[in-house]
C-alpha cells in the first residue's frame, strides 16, 4: 500500500484510510475478516469515533483486530469526539477528557494515534479544547489532534490556543460533492457553483499542512445516495466505467483515484464493510489518472467549466 505523510505529523500512513462507521451492521466473524483482509492489503489506518454505533464500533474492532500490544504496534487509529446524544455537540475539556478515556478502553489500547473533534460546537470555548490536549498529549493518551468538518476560521480560532498543530480535517468529498473545488475553477463568475460555501478550505489546508480526509466518497448531495451504478448520473457512469475498463479495474477504483490524483494528497476514508469493495477501494493506490481524465470525469458530473 503506498503511503503518505499526515499533515504535520511526521506519521506515514496509508494513502486510504479504513473507515469502521458501519462495524455494528456485521457479526464479529465478518468484522474479523473485514480486519484481516484490510491489514493483509497494507490497509492499517482504522478511522473511529465515539458515536459510531454508540461505541459499539470500536469495541467490536478491538476484539476483530486482536489488541495486544503486539498488534497495536502494526495499526494506527484515530477516533473522533463532540457529539452527544440528546445535547448535541460538546467540546468541553471536561466531555473530551471522559470520551477518549471511554474510547481507549473500548479500543483496548492506552493511546490513539489521531483525536478528531467531531463536527463544529456552537458553544466551544478554545480555552478548554486546548486544556484537555495539553492533558491527553502529556499523558501520552493522543499524540496527533486534528477536526472533522471545521471551517478555516473555526481552525484558526482554536490554534491560537491549542498547543498543538491540527493534522487533519475530515470532509465530505466526491466527485458530486466537490463544492470546495468547483467554488475555486469558477471564481469570478456570475456562476452559483462559485459561491463559496467552504471557506476555502482546501486552500487553507494545504496552506497550513493539514490534510483532508474525504468522508462519503461516493455519495452525491448529503446523504442523498451513491453515484456509482445510479441511473440518476448516467454520463458520469459512463465515463467511470470507460476508464475503469481501460486500467482493468472497478468503478469503485476509480471513484477513489479520484479523489488521490488531486494534489492536496488527500486521504479518503472508506465506508465499507465488505472485504471485495474495500480492496477495490485500496487498488486506488496504484492508478494515477491523468490530467485529461480527472477533468472528464469532473465535467461528466454535471459540474462546468468558466
Amino acid at each position: 500500500m503506498r503511503t503518505m505523510k499526515l499533515g504535520s505529523s511526521g506519521l506515514e500512513v496509508p494513502v486510504v484510510a479504513v473507515g469502521c462507521m458501519r462495524m455494528k451492521q456485521i457479526s464479529g466473524a465478518e468484522a474479523e475478516r473485514f480486519v484481516r483482509s484490510a491489514l493483509d492489503a497494507g490497509a492499517c489506518f482504522f478511522d473511529h469515533a465515539d458515536v459510531y454505533g454508540d461505541g459499539l464500533c470500536e469495541e467490536m474492532f478491538a476484539e476483530a483486530v486482536g489488541m495486544s500490544s503486539a498488534v497495536r504496534e502494526k495499526i494506527l487509529i484515530q477516533s473522533k469526539c463532540g457529539i452527544r446524544r440528546k445535547i448535541a455537540f460538546d467540546f468541553s475539556c471536561d466531555h473530551i477528557l471522559k470520551a477518549v478515556d471511554a474510547s481507549l478502553k473500548r479500543l483496548k489500547t492506552g493511546y490513539l494515534d489521531v483525536l478528531l473533534l467531531h463536527r463544529p460546537d456552537a458553544l466551544v470555548e478554545p480555552e478548554e479544547v486546548a486544556e484537555a490536549f495539553g492533558i491527553l498529549h502529556a499523558a501520552g493518551k493522543v499524540r496527533h489532534f486534528g477536526v472533522s468538518n471545521q471551517s478555516p476560521m473555526m481552525i484558526r480560532l482554536l490554534q491560537k490556543y491549542v498547543g498543538q498543530r491540527f493534522v487533519a480535517n475530515q470532509l465530505q468529498l466526491s466527485i458530486c460533492h466537490a463544492t470546495m473545488i468547483s467554488a475555486d475553477l469558477t471564481m469570478n463568475t456570475d456562476r452559483p457553483e462559485a459561491v463559496d460555501r467552504d471557506g476555502g478550505v482546501l486552500n487553507f489546508c494545504r496552506l497550513n499542512d493539514i490534510t483532508i480526509q474525504p468522508w462519503s466518497p461516493f455519495q452525491y448531495g448529503c446523504f442523498e445516495g451513491v453515484f456509482l451504478d445510479n441511473p440518476k448520473f448516467p454520463a458520469l457512469n459512463a465515463k467511470i466505467d470507460e476508464i475503469a475498463a481501460k486500467y482493468g479495474v472497478s468503478n469503485i477504483t476509480v471513484a477513489i483515484a479520484w479523489l488521490l490524483r488531486h494534489p492536496a494528497r488527500m486521504q479518503p476514508v472508506t465506508g465499507t464493510m465488505k472485504p471485495e469493495r474495500l480492496r477495490d477501494c485500496l487498488k486506488a493506490a496504484d492508478i494515477r489518472l491523468t490530467r485529461e481524465e480527472w477533468y472528464e470525469i469532473y465535467l461528466a458530473a454535471g459540474n462546468i467549466l468558466p
